[in-house]
């Protein structure tokens, strides 16, 4: 394996997919549904391997979660690339024309990127999105998986590979660094010559990685602690269902549910409904001092917050609980604890939903709804690369538009500049 090769051959690859018809990329992704889908015991085998092998290692329920595939899983993964046939191609589309004194016709019509190379963890769905987005979007792609996925990744990218070749594209549209070392992804960050943009998928430590040695644009995403905020006008018993969702629907998922602050004026009857039913979920809440001294009398499990709790993005079946008096000190807490990913409001107050919604740094913001919706699937996107968490060029979940940029066309008439 040799990175220099591998942007070599990814830059060229990009050249081509520049020129190919929405129809033929469309052909390409079918044929990697269909193929996913045939190869269904090759790559549910691979992951049971990882699967062992992870816990063998140790590795926690959460990453387990997001590692492990089944039947429902991989059909799941394979009807999100024929979503993405169905949705429209942004490349070669216009966002706006006008027509110049001079006679100029101006307008900005979006391109592919060119090459992005993106790095994540166990996560062995985020292979296939990443391939099917940046395929229909006329881009070519660098991948480096967790080494935890291994197994399950070589049979996807075979999968990738055979599509590739069976619609007649190069084998550099999308490649994959199997080899397990740091320095593979230290090169791929210095890759400046042939990779336009990185995408880090995982932990604060490799995004402190991808930021600190990247000569590349990088798009951080994915990680940040989400907060639901109860206000003292909220239907309490409908926020219980809210809560529930966005805690355990899927607690290893980056938009599942850290926080919960309390108005005050409404703690001890919400805390009391609450606990039950974090009981009945298993859910352990870590509480500051006024929550804990309401919630000890429940059934669920409980401890006290210590330095550093309320900064957590639990990935599990934990909770943080935090009291707050109204909506400015909620925002106050957002703030001081890294709210960029997705976080809500359970209100019956138009004033407070807009004070929040105007006050919350997320890239997401919600008004009576789970925090579990911050998804590209469910956003009408179809797959996502990632949910970038920076206010730089693309912000949520990242699909198909944020795949592209734009260039400027400037028509005329043999015109020249005075």
């Amino acid at each position: 394996m040799n990175l220099e090769q591998m942007g070599q051959a990814a830059r060229a690859a990009a050249h081509t997919l520049a020129d190919t018809s929405t129809r033929a990329k469309n052909q390409a992704l079918l044929v990697m549904a269909d193929a996913l889908e045939a190869a269904a015991g090759d790559i549910l085998a691979a992951n049971a391997r990882d699967l062992e092998a992870a816990r063998a290692n140790g590795i926690g329920e959460a990453m387990l979660d997001r590692l492990m595939l089944n039947p429902a899983r991989l059909k799941a993964i394979a009807d999100d690339v024929r979503n993405v046939v169905s949705l429209p191609d942004p490349v070669g589309s216009e966002l706006d024309s006008r027509m110049l004194e001079n006679g100029m016709r101006l307008s900005r019509r979006r391109v592919p990127l060119g090459v992005v190379g993106v790095i994540y963890e166990a996560r062995p769905n985020v292979t296939i999105d990443i391939a099917a987005l940046c395929l229909k979007t006329g881009n070519a792609s660098i991948l480096r998986g967790g080494r935890e996925t291994f197994h399950t990744n070589q049979e996807l990218v075979k999968v990738i590979r055979q599509a590739l070749a069976a619609s007649q594209l190069p084998e550099g549209c999308v490649q994959y660094i199997s080899e397990p070392g740091r320095e593979w992804v230290s090169g791929l960050l210095k890759l400046d010559q042939y990779v336009d943009m990185i995408i880090p998928r995982g932990g604060p430590g490799l995004h402190r990685l991808c930021k600190e040695q990247a000569t590349i644009p990088v798009i951080i995403g994915g990680f940040g602690i989400s907060h639901v905020f109860v206000d003292d006008s909220a239907d309490l018993v409908r926020s219980i269902e809210v809560i529930d969702n966005a805690k355990t629907h899927r607690p290893s998922a980056c938009n599942a549910l850290d926080t919960l602050l309390v108005d005050r004026a409404v703690a001890a009857e919400l805390l009391l409904l609450l606990s039950t039913r974090m009981a009945e979920k298993g859910v352990e809440m870590v509480a500051d001092d006024e929550a804990l001294t309401l919630l000890t009398t429940g059934p669920a499990r409980v401890r006290a917050a210590v330095e550093g709790d309320f900064d957590t993005e639990w990935l599990s079946l934990t909770l943080g609980v935090k009291l707050v008096s109204g909506v400015n000190e909620a925002l106050a807490h957002l703030r001081d604890y890294n709210a960029s990913h997705s976080d809500a409001i359970l209100t019956g107050s138009l004033s407070n939903a807009e004070r929040f919604i105007n006050g919350a740094p997320s890239a997401a913001v919600y008004v009576n709804a789970s925090t579990r919706f911050t998804d590209g699937a469910q956003f009408g996107l179809g797959a996502e690369v990632a949910v970038s968490t920076q206010k730089l060029h693309a912000r949520g979940p990242m699909g198909l538009e944020e795949l592209t940029s734009y260039k400027w066309i400037g028509q005329a008439d043999y015109l020249i500049r005075d």
